[in-house]
């Protein structure tokens, strides 16, 4: 059989196509609205998927499949395959906790819009009106030693001077009981809005966790089988994979569910394509009735499991699992370094495993004469700027100017809330030392007894959508020290957005850490030059 994601459709596979297209055109002309419906819904741009197969008797058959779903008809039309598994039946496990979850959700909004925000309302108010009772008292305190010092430069008697004590002594103790009195107002209404927001956390926390269980059913019950009758769920076969979770949709593409019904009638697959129908989505470079390869992100994993037990020609490149959906890209070039621009998913230096990293891929390009070495290191999820040097004389002159904190990086990120709201300064720096967690690995800790120096200077740059953008300026290069230092609470308390160790991703799992090593300059000693590199932020 072909290989879905490396292949020019056989001529059976481009007729069968084509009868699909006719078979459209009739749909279009159809007296039932279901007919017609279901043709509008493709036009709007959706893969079709053909699949040529035979049973034991050697006879063909072809079998089609849409990806995802079709509006109210979900995952079922004549004439196209069942999918790998129906979880939207009406009265079903899904529909149902979902409409749950969904219930969740407007109880959410009604509480936040009912209770939190008018106890967080008259919280403010009274809390401003203290401010300003006491601002006053202030004033009138302020003015009233104005006017003391100018008697006392005037001359006056000691019975007027202890007067004049006694009078600053007043005011100040009137201030106290001021604050005194202000602060028992204002304790009813911070009660209250302490325990709305309490009770609004813990709604959101139980939606949060019957969300992650609704999901982790659905990837438990979602089945895929191969073609030596074997089965796996998703979690499963992502279990394998650098993303360990499954993406949205994962299993819901075309090739999965071409193979999952062929394998379910016992027919061997020969040969599969998938077409583009209808309009392109989203900026996509997409033409109408031209073949395109299976999705890499959902289904090369899913596509690696079903399909062994076949002949795949040419072969499936099985160490492209573990790699990005993009490759490193080198910005700039001299004979002693450069520097490269790493996309998010991929290591700086080779790891465990298979997963291909930025040294492997230089120490390829250049060969070993070379001697391709990683100046510094970012995390697998964070993508930027990377230097690596030619031999051992430019790395330790590199490697000195990171140690004598003489090359200025900055990281761009966005951090889950509101800074503002936190109470969090504009710009500031962040003290934590950090110690790996030696039973959780590869997380770290803010580690005051054993743990090495991390500073961390700061500035915030705006606040949109709910995060804040941030300037992150580390002046030491610690394991996870951004990810640390934001999501502590001895640090910002506010966790970079995508962060699957520190974070809570608002954005949903398969979103990417929103961390991006932005710029570099330094002077280089050799050559007695200033540098200064930046790299666009791509989120």
């Amino acid at each position: 059989m072909n290989n879905p994601f490396d292949y020019t459709p056989d001529e059976k596979c481009n007729e069968a196509f084509r009868k699909l297209l006719d078979r459209m055109e009739t749909l279009k002309r159809s007296d039932n609205p279901e007919d017609v419906n279901f043709v509008r819904e493709l036009e709007t741009g959706k893969m079709l998927g053909v699949l040529i197969a035979t049973d034991d008797c050697g006879i063909s058959h072809t079998l089609y499949a849409f990806s995802g779903q079709i509006g109210e008809e979900g995952f079922h039309y004549n004439g196209f395959v069942e999918p790998v598994f129906d979880y939207l039946q009406p009265d079903g496990y899904f529909k149902t906790k979902e409409a749950d979850i969904s219930r969740q959700n407007i109880a959410i909004s009604l509480f936040e819009k009912d209770q939190y925000a008018p106890a967080k309302n008259d919280y403010e108010r009274i809390k401003g009106e203290s401010d300003t009772k006491i601002s006053e008292h202030r004033e009138k305190c302020r003015l009233s030693k104005m006017e003391r010092d100018s008697k006392r430069e005037s001359g006056v008697t000691d019975e007027e001077l202890a007067a004049m004590i006694r009078q600053s002594q007043f005011e100040k103790a009137e201030l106290h009981r001021l604050k005194k009195r202000l602060a028992a107002s204002l304790e009813p209404y911070a009660d209250n809005l302490k325990k709305a927001q309490a009770h609004l956390n813990s709604m959101k926390e139980k939606r949060r966790s019957d969300s992650e269980a609704l999901q982790n059913w659905l990837f438990t019950n979602f089945r895929l089988l191969n073609a030596l009758g074997e089965s796996k769920n998703l979690s499963e076969i992502f279990a394998e994979t650098p993303m360990k979770i499954p993406p949205s949709g994962a299993g819901e593409c075309c090739a999965p569910k071409l193979l999952q019904a062929a394998y379910l009638r016992g027919w061997n697959p020969v040969s599969i394509a998938e077409y583009w129908y209808g309009k392109p989505k989203d900026g996509e470079l997409r033409i109408h009735g031209e073949h395109y390869p299976a999705c890499r992100g959902k289904c090369l994993p899913v596509l690696d499991w079903m399909l062994q037990g076949l002949s795949i020609e040419p072969s499936l490149d099985r160490s492209c699992l573990s790699e990005p959906l993009f490759s490193p890209e080198i910005i700039y070039e001299n004979k002693w370094f450069c520097v490269v621009e790493k996309p998010a998913g991929i290591l700086s230096v080779p790891g465990k495993g298979t997963a291909g990293s930025v040294q492997q891929w230089l120490s390829d390009k250049y060969g070993p004469d070379r001697d391709v070495r990683m100046a510094h290191r970012l995390d697998q999820d964070t993508s930027g700027l990377l230097i690596a040097t030619f031999g051992q004389l430019p790395y330790k002159v590199m490697q000195s100017l990171f140690a004598t904190r003489e090359i200025k990086k900055t990281y761009v990120a966005d951090l889950q809330g509101d800074y503002k709201s936190q109470g969090i300064p504009h710009t500031g720096q962040i003290s934590l030392p950090l110690s790996p967690d030696l039973l959780d690995r590869p997380r770290q800790r803010v580690d005051f007894d054993n743990g090495k120096d991390a500073l961390t200077d700061y500035t915030f740059t705006g606040i949109s959508e709910g995060c804040s953008r941030i300037l992150f300026h580390p002046l030491t290069g610690r394991t996870h020290q951004l990810r640390v230092h934001a999501a502590s609470e001895s640090g910002l308390g506010l966790p970079i957005a995508g962060d699957r160790l520190y974070g809570k991703n608002i954005y949903g799992r398969q979103q990417r850490l929103h961390l991006h090593a932005h710029k570099l300059e330094f002077t280089f000693p050799i050559d007695g030059r200033h540098y200064s590199f930046e790299s666009p932020v791509p989120f």
